[in-house]
């Protein structure tokens, strides 16, 4: 029978029909260490893999029955693509399940940076009512009428450019390949190069995948050629953007603010971002609800048995 092995800890009901036609080992309580999936590996057929763990060559190498790596995420820059397709190993990812939800993210913490809603919430929660409440105390900024730029008009950035023209904004947005022409009045943006992204938008999204050409995509340079009042958005990877060099903008005043649900550094905000009222962070909550959660990895399976079964389509990775 067909071997699966799943990495992490997980809803088991998304695994339902998965379980019903195949021989699947779970985690009990916990994820697979690496370790103890580098043990396991070379009797899969296939590994379902979550976003933070490494399927490099030396798993791969060790894994002479494997036939499909099936990640639990949008992103897969945990896994050696390239590697996996010589050696003819299919690899796949979820990216239906994860655009609304992340883009719900994104235009959440554009609102709460500009309206100082976390800021407002916590000074009212340590000062109570020695906090300043005048009608001149607090203000904020506008998101409607206001130019946001999205970096990266994938999936999650055409969902939340949808979000921002319905919010009566202006989207400009920058990607590796403009779209076609019908595609931008479509979903009334335009496209821009990045310099003129950068220094004409009031926000900032950064919504692009990780790959080593995205590595630091927003740096000291290009904080600089933003708008003294811009507010930058990151719900893609944090290593997108320079975060040493983002502290030192947001303190310095060289952008207005920022909201942050990645960071550079893993799970965890560099200290000197927490004693700063001028950004709102969420630690990676874009996918966290549980409907979605289900539903990625019932996508997950999908994935799996489309492969195995040529049943159902499957969301292939066709490149690094």
């Amino acid at each position: 029978m067909t071997k699966v092995l799943v990495t992490y800890d997980m809803f088991r009901e998304g695994f339902t029909e998965l379980e019903s036609k195949y021989d699947v080992t779970f985690p009990n309580h916990r994820d697979f260490t690496y370790e103890e999936v580098y043990e396991m590996i070379p009797e899969y057929d296939v590994l379902c893999s979550m976003f933070d763990f490494k399927v490099n060559k030396e798993l791969i190498d060790h894994a002479p029955k494997l036939r499909l790596v099936a990640n639990y995420a949008v992103g897969y820059n945990n896994i050696d693509v390239a590697y996996c397709l010589s050696k003819g190993v299919t690899v796949t990812n979820t990216p239906g399940p994860v655009t609304a939800p992340t883009a719900n993210v994104a235009l959440g913490l554009m609102i709460d940076a500009a309206r100082r809603l976390t800021e407002c919430d916590r000074k009212l929660r340590t000062l109570g009512h020695d906090m300043k409440v005048g009608v001149l105390e607090n203000l904020g900024v506008n998101i409607s009428g206001k130019t946001l730029g999205i970096i990266g008009m994938g999936r999650i950035g055409t969902a939340l450019a949808k979000r921002a023209v319905a919010c009566d904004m202006k989207v400009l947005y920058h990607n590796r390949h403009q779209l076609p022409v019908e595609q931008e009045a479509a979903f009334d943006v335009h496209y821009a190069l990045k310099e003129e992204l950068l220094a004409q938008s009031d926000f900032v999204s950064v919504n692009a995948p990780y790959t080593p050409e995205t590595y630091h995509f927003i740096g000291e340079a290009e904080l600089k050629q933003m708008k003294k009042t811009a507010i930058l958005i990151n719900t893609s990877r944090g290593a997108l953007v320079d975060e040493y060099a983002l502290v030192r903008a947001l303190q310095e005043g060289t952008i207005h603010a920022a909201g942050l649900d990645v960071f550079e550094f893993g799970d965890y905000p560099l200290p000197e971002l927490l004693t700063l009222d001028n950004v709102v962070m969420t630690p990676h909550i874009g996918t966290q609800t549980l409907e979605v959660r289900i539903l990625m990895a019932r996508t997950v399976c999908d994935n799996v048995m489309g492969f195995l079964e040529g049943d159902r389509s499957i969301t292939r990775v066709l490149h690094p």
